[in-house]
């Protein structure tokens, strides 16, 4: 495999056990290209995105497309990165649209301008997401690692509304910004948004390394809860029909998420360079996953080891092999059991019955006093630094 940073250990098995049932990928995302002009120290693209430069051209982003749909696919989110970078986007759109697809364009706004906007349209993009940092501009400015990114985000918010499109905002809650959630909810009223995922940090990736940093107290979490609760009381009262999504991140929890829906049972990820993945976090794992230049999406999906390797319940080691919830939650995250861990094959540390759930314990402990180190952030300097082990 071209592009893999040194040191990247390698210590799972070479091929499946069985291939258990498993259905559609009905959820296609096109990572389009690892290059942004935002630096977020929480962005859930792979540390070492830096040596993986060989993005895939126009013609084999349709083909695989073309391939998604023959197995069933009906959704296609077009992320990255920064997917504005590419140049090809309103081709790429249109080509899902005549395909048949459901299509959704997951963007910080930087790049987008109301002409875009209307080409897309045209092209017949279903669905704009526009991420924020936060609802205060120096805030959200200096996440971003941009001066402008914030009026840029508040004017291409209201461009996407004024165009027809539901408004769909997110913004990722941390310590630095959660105490400010009824700010952000105000604001997400002032640009008559429709849906608005408050989603607290997930620690995969550049957020992992920011982890102390960007972790909220208990306190902070259940507060932003309970004021996020009285809003909604609030805006259905006024008759406002916004819905607002609150993420809780697993480390308050004592139950792991059911990852992806179970792993390689709806979900399929696509890279720049082309390889293909059952989580967008999954490039981390000390395993081998196919790229789409060399093999067909059919083959991927159905035959591979690295989508097979994971799906049903043989590969699960105990307490996850006996867990009366483990057709619940799937044995939780396997991104989040390597990186505790350094075993993909354990439970995930969220869950109160795994051995390792101190971990979990202990880094609700170090919330409560944050790190005074500053913000590692996703660039590509800083990625060049993991690349080199």
């Amino acid at each position: 495999m071209s592009g893999v940073c040194q040191g990247k250990p390698s210590s799972l098995p070479t091929s499946p056990s069985s291939s258990p049932t498993h259905g559609q990928p009905l959820w296609l995302l096109a990572e389009l290209t690892y290059k942004c002009p935002l630096q977020c120290p929480y962005c859930s693209n792979p540390k070492d995105f830096a040596d993986f430069s060989e993005e895939l051209t126009t013609q084999e982003w349709i083909k695989v497309f073309e391939e998604g749909r023959k197995l069933g696919a009906v959704q296609l989110g077009f992320s990255g990165g920064e997917p504005l970078v590419r140049q090809d986007l309103g081709e790429l759109i249109k080509a899902a649209r005549d395909l048949g697809y459901y299509t959704n364009l997951i963007t910080s706004g930087v790049g987008l301008n109301e002409h875009k906007v209307a080409e897309f349209r045209e092209a017949g993009l279903d669905h704009i997401q526009v991420s924020f940092q936060a609802s205060d501009e120096t805030v959200n400015n200096m996440l971003a690692g941009s001066k402008k990114a914030f009026q840029q985000k508040l004017k291409m918010a209201r461009e996407v509304k004024a165009q027809g499109y539901p408004m769909v905002l997110n913004f990722v809650t941390h310590r630095h910004n959660i105490d400010q959630i009824d700010r952000i909810i105000e604001l997400c009223v002032e640009l008559e948004a429709d849906y608005v995922e408050l989603a607290t940090c997930q620690y995969y990736g550049w957020a992992y390394e920011n982890r102390q940093q960007l972790m909220p107290t208990r306190a902070q979490l259940e507060r932003a809860e309970r004021i996020t609760n009285e809003y909604r009381v609030k805006l259905a009262a006024a008759g406002n029909p916004i819905k607002l999504i609150f993420v809780t991140p697993d480390y308050y929890e004592e139950r792991p998420k059911g990852c992806m829906n179970g792993w390689g049972q709806v979900f399929l990820t696509v890279t720049p360079d082309g390889q293909a993945l059952p989580c967008h976090s999954a490039r981390m794992l000390p395993m081998e996953f196919p790229n789409v230049r060399e093999h067909s999406l059919d083959h991927i999906w159905n035959d591979s080891f690295g989508f097979n390797h994971f799906r049903g319940y043989e590969w699960m080691k105990e307490p996850c092999l006996s867990c009366d919830e483990k057709e619940k939650d799937f044995g939780g995250c396997r991104c989040q059991a390597f990186m505790m861990t350094g075993d993909a094959h354990n439970t995930d540390p969220v869950c109160s019955k795994s051995p390792n759930h101190d971990m979990i314990l202990q880094a609700r402990e170090e919330a409560e006093t944050p790190a005074a180190e500053p913000f590692l952030y996703r660039n590509e300097r800083n990625s060049r630094v993991f690349c080199k082990g």
